[in-house]
């Protein structure tokens, strides 16, 4: 049978295949893939009723769920492209998305989505149609919309590799909000995998316990989650036999956390590079001898080129084309430099090892990744000069164990006598931004170090806070 040309059909013959198969899990509420779509066309026409149209933006601004999953599915029925909202972010935030996108309907609850019955006019986009939105953040931390057309998701389906079998269950230890759920539902249909949601806060244990109650096959998370699962003294008691791979990314891997997880877990372990404009770019394979999988990110995934430009003693700067790529930034026609004749200009420095493999050498900005989001220390600098106390600011990124790298803000106060406590500023920055951009440490300093053209000397700073 020929592949569907867009992600309606593809789970139409999922259907059709296993409808009795779970498609998600959330604790006791298990939804087959049947139930999945019927609970989608009610929903969607009961969007339908109420105006959305083909090409319309959805925006689900819920927390991850099974019904997260149905509204991402109702919209796709309708010919929407969906976007979706993470919760941790701060009202700049979302103001930003919403004038930038301009959704004819957000789902912030679940009265957001009557299910009516009726018939519904299911509408099958063009395949070079925008499909999904995708938030990030741009070189000022303002968010950009990532976009993908519904041929971007089948050639992402189809690069997927060993992180994708027939029948797979597969934990979502991230927000369904990111790339890692939204540009993967194809995928998900495409190999009748049950995707399976943890509920309430994140934990270790939890963790834990849904690797070995549910038989998750595929075990995936940033960094900073395996860190922490590796370290439980029940790990060495618990049967994880079901587990076929585990994957680790989205931020640097320390060499000693990548070793611990093989050490710890009974399977494969890869470390796979990637990011929201590119979700698939490049891993480690099962089997890779252990210089390679501590050392590097591997070599590129199939269908994904890779250049390094502007070569200096064998570090350049990361450039790829991938037919699984963006196809923009959402309202931002040609306007990215980033972007030209189909390769995409990464802010990653690295070099080739001797086999091939792509080995990480550092950032062309400043941006740091704490714990796996993206944190651009202009944005939460501006925030910290609003606050009262503070006269001049400061932020970079330093390196800490576990959460990979931690915000630091070097403060200038308005009153030396009387500065601003730690804890006042992550309160001000959390009420703007989301929470994890908020500074985890301050320095209190009688003034900014400056180069000749008078800009903040970083260099200067960090050696002055260190």
């Amino acid at each position: 049978m020929a592949a569907a040309a867009t992600l309606g059909p593809t789970v139409e013959r999922a259907v059709a295949t296993h409808p009795h198969r779970e498609a998600y899990v959330e604790g006791a509420r298990r939804t087959t893939y049947a139930e999945w779509l019927e609970r989608a066309d009610a929903v969607a026409a009961g969007w339908q009723a109420r105006g959305v149209r083909p090409g319309d933006v959805v925006a689900i601004a819920l927390a991850s769920s099974t019904d997260f999953a149905i509204a991402y599915l109702a919209a796709v029925r309708l010919g929407a492209v969906v976007t979706a909202l993470n919760t941790r972010l701060g009202p700049r935030e979302v103001d930003h998305i919403m004038a930038t996108c301009s959704p004819a309907l957000v789902v912030a609850d679940v009265a957001d989505m009557p299910a009516v019955g009726g018939a519904l006019s299911v509408h099958d986009p063009d395949p070079a149609d925008p499909a999904v939105i995708v938030w990030t953040s741009g070189s000022t931390g303002c968010p950009k919309g990532v976009w993908f057309d519904h041929c971007g998701q089948a050639a992402l389906a189809r690069m997927s590799g060993v992180l994708s079998a027939p029948g797979d269950r597969r934990v979502l230890p991230f927000p369904m909000a990111h790339a890692g759920y939204m540009v993967r539902v194809w995928d998900q249909a495409e190999h009748g995998i049950t995707n399976v949601i943890p509920e309430g806060a994140w934990s270790a244990e939890a963790m834990l316990a849904t690797l070995v109650d549910e038989r998750i096959t595929v075990g995936q998370g940033v960094p900073t989650q395996w860190a922490k699962l590796v370290e439980l003294p029940a790990l060495a008691d618990a049967d994880l036999s079901a587990l076929r791979v585990c994957a680790t990314g989205a931020a640097p891997v320390a060499p000693e956390l990548a070793a611990a997880m093989v050490a710890r877990l009974a399977c494969p372990v890869i470390v796979r590079y990637a990011c929201s404009e590119l979700p698939i770019l490049a891993g480690t394979a099962p089997g890779d001898p252990p210089e390679v999988l501590l050392r590097t990110v591997g070599r590129p995934a199939e269908g994904v080129e890779i250049e390094l430009r502007d070569v200096r003693d064998g570090v350049g700067v990361i450039t790829v084309r991938s037919a699984g790529a963006m196809r923009g930034y959402w309202g931002q026609p040609d306007s990215d430099p980033a972007l030209r004749d189909g390769w995409i200009t990464m802010g990653d420095l690295a070099r080739w090892d001797a086999d091939s493999n792509l080995v990480l050498c550092g950032r062309t900005t400043e941006m740091y990744i704490r714990g796996g989001y993206n944190v651009y220390p202009l944005e939460v600098q501006r925030v910290l000069e609003e606050h009262p106390g503070v006269a001049e600011a400061a932020v970079y990124g330093a390196e800490a164990p576990v959460i990979g790298q931690i915000g630091v803000a070097c403060v200038v106060p308005v009153d030396a006598d009387a500065p601003p406590s730690l804890d006042e500023l992550r309160q001000f920055v959390a009420a703007q931004l989301a929470d994890y951009k908020a500074p985890d440490e301050l320095r209190v300093l009688s003034e900014l170090p400056r180069n000749a053209m008078g800009k903040v000397d970083t260099l200067a700073l960090r050696g002055r806070t260190s």
